[in-house]
């Protein structure tokens, strides 16, 4: 519990925290398979490796935030500094037009900013005497920050320049400045000895002798290698087919899950963790093939209703299963279950995917023509797959009942 109050001028704050936090990742990442495929020439391959670098760093962060930020330093100073140098790499990948030194360039950005999503939640957690009720309000900032982020790019109509890179990293400053006026929030750890165990998680891999909690590791892996298609190449795809105002359209998907978000307890209680997961899984698949089978004319709004379902295809799966996973842990290794599936899904689910869809991408394209859609038509199939193996698999109990049974 913090030491303060929850005061106006800390929630402003960590409000506007959130928000540039967001409003960095959505000003760049939604347009960047765009503007390596029209600016640069990219081929899709060195697309979906240049998208890779991210998730590595999903896989890296954990050593940094374990390792040194909770050691060592107060997290609001890590931030800046993350924050600082990421600008500035940022800016320097808007110069660059080797795909080569675009991934090591784009991977040095990625270890500094993926930390600071751990962070950013250290920060606010530290101040807040109810966190279940008083994060939600300040999470939210971040949804607004990736729609305002998305409306400014496709009103400026900037998605195949270098632009949003640059202004991402002109944000990234201004938050790295911003992070040394945030509440101080000391390292957590400090004076502890903290092993790679403990900082993947891996205590976690007890429970893996329950199938269920197996089942669904796999599955939540598995299903990260289709969503990859999805965030790697949706943008390029809208701009491709010649929706208008892709990027701007694109936040639609973040509206949907906010309010997804706010209505998912009302489906919960009803619903439970299996169907809930499941109704996820389908949504992954109704999106490809409404991708597939749309067109930007009469059939545009099947492109929207594919954006729209995002926020079941998110929140249903990947907040219900962080919830599964939270009922299913003993409470001692809570923390410790929750980063290794962040781990396994955003780490090296989205790496296998990203690298994929690339491949995928390009095996569809002849002459520089794109065949979208047997390319939407691979990761609905393979999201259909998942989702029948994790039906027939996946009971709708934790590990710890499992073990009494």
């Amino acid at each position: 519990m913090s030491e303060q109050r929850m005061t106006f001028s800390v929630q402003a704050r960590l409000g506007i925290m959130m928000f540039l936090q967001f409003f960095i990742w959505g000003a760049w990442y939604v347009t960047l398979g765009t503007y390596l495929s029209e600016t640069l020439k990219f081929d899709p391959a060195q697309i979906g490796r240049s998208y890779s670098a991210i998730p590595w760093g999903a896989v890296i962060a954990p050593f940094i935030v374990g390792m040194v930020a909770d050691r060592f330093f107060a997290a609001q100073k890590v931030m800046a500094f993350m924050h600082l140098v990421g600008g500035g790499l940022l800016w320097y990948a808007s110069g660059v037009v080797q795909p080569a030194v675009l991934f090591w360039v784009l991977l040095a950005y990625a270890i500094c900013y993926s930390p600071t999503l751990s962070l950013a939640n250290a920060v606010s957690f530290n101040k807040m005497e109810n966190p279940e009720k008083q994060f939600p309000v300040i999470r939210v900032f971040g949804t607004v920050g990736w729609i305002v982020a998305g409306l400014v790019i496709g009103f400026m109509k900037i998605e195949a320049q270098d632009i949003p890179l640059k202004i991402a990293a002109g944000s990234s400053v201004l938050l790295g400045i911003f992070a040394l006026f945030l509440p101080d929030t000391p390292p957590k750890s400090l004076g502890h000895k903290v092993t790679v165990r403990d900082v993947l998680g891996l205590e976690t891999l007890k429970l893996m002798k329950n199938r269920s909690f197996a089942v669904f590791v796999a599955g939540s892996l598995l299903i990260c290698i289709p969503l990859a298609f999805y965030y790697n190449f949706a943008n390029m795809f809208m701009n491709d087919v010649g929706v208008a105002n892709a990027a701007g359209k694109m936040t639609m998907g973040q509206m949907s899950e906010f309010i997804f978000m706010i209505i998912m307890p009302f489906f919960f209680v009803r619903l439970g963790v299996k169907k809930m997961l499941l109704i996820g899984m389908l949504c992954w698949v109704l999106r490809y093939v409404l991708f597939a089978f749309g067109n930007p004319e009469s059939l545009v709004w099947m492109y929207y209703i594919g954006i729209l379902v995002h926020g079941i295809c998110y929140d249903f799966f990947f907040v219900t299963g962080q919830i599964y996973v939270d009922n299913t842990a003993p409470k001692a290794i809570q923390a410790q279950a929750q980063g290794f599936i962040a781990f396994v899904t955003y780490g090296v689910g989205m790496v296998i995917g990203a690298n994929l869809s690339g491949e995928v991408v390009k095996y569809f394209t002849v002459e520089q023509i794109i065949n979208w859609r047997a390319v939407w038509l691979f990761p609905a199939i393979m999201a259909g797959v998942i989702m029948l193996l994790f039906t027939a698999l996946f009971k709708d109990h934790g590990a710890k009942q499992e073990e009494q049974a």
